[in-house]
This record gives C-alpha cells, structure tokens and sequence, in this order.
C-alpha cells in the first residue's frame, strides 16, 4: 500500500516562509504526476501546483510567483517552498500523486493522498 506523508506546516506571520515535504512510501509507485492542494474552511479544496514526471510545473494563480513545487525522485519527496505567505494561505495543505496519464491541478486525477499538514499564517 502506497502512502504520503506531508510534514512542514505550522504558524508563520504574513510574509514569511516555510517549505512542506511529502514523502511517499510503501510498495514502489512511479507517480506521473503529484501535486500539492489546499482547503481552508467553509471553502472548496483548490489545485495549488502540479509537477509532472518530466518537471514541468503549473501553478494557481493565486500563488504563482510566491510558491515552488519540486521533487527528489531519489528521496521520494515532494516539496512546496512557500514565500510571502498572506492570510489568505491559511488551510489544511494535501499532496497526493497520479499514476495515470495527465497531469493538472485536479483532484479528480489523483490516485493517492496524504493526510495533510495545517499551515496558519497571521496578519
């Protein structure tokens, strides 16, 4: 059984930093696509960055310009370093990673999830 493992979240002030890691583990999976999302409250879960198996990236554009996603195929982790984090930031962050052909910021693509890491930033 595949898992993925998010670590990294915490509370920061607006405009500050922090960088989320997610680990896969359990049986080898070759991922073609993973993914970072996020769910703030009474709010609908949104697609925040998608990386494929090649390195191409998309980003919303909400965070375009301020987030990175990345992964270390040798380590079997995904990154999303975060910079000037705003209020609006604040949510529960999911990884989650597909198998299958096609590789954009939906969660209907995804075959496995992370349990989340909360991120809360203040004003």
């Amino acid at each position: 059984q595949v898992q993925l493992e998010e670590s990294g979240g915490g509370s920061v002030q607006a405009g500050g930093s922090l960088r989320l890691s997610c680990v896969t583990s359990g049986y080898s999976v070759t991922w073609n696509c993973m993914g970072w999302f996020r769910q703030a409250p009474g709010k609908e879960r949104e697609g925040v960055a998608v990386i494929n198996k090649a390195g191409s990236t998309s980003y919303s554009d909400t965070v375009k310009g301020r987030f990175t996603i990345s992964q270390d195929n040798a380590k079997n982790t995904l990154y999303l370093q975060m910079n000037s984090l705003k209020a609006d930031d604040t949510a529960m962050y999911y990884c989650a990673g597909s198998r299958g052909t096609y590789c954009y910021r939906s969660d209907y693509i995804m075959d496995s999830w992370g349990r989340g890491t909360l991120v809360n930033i203040s004003s």
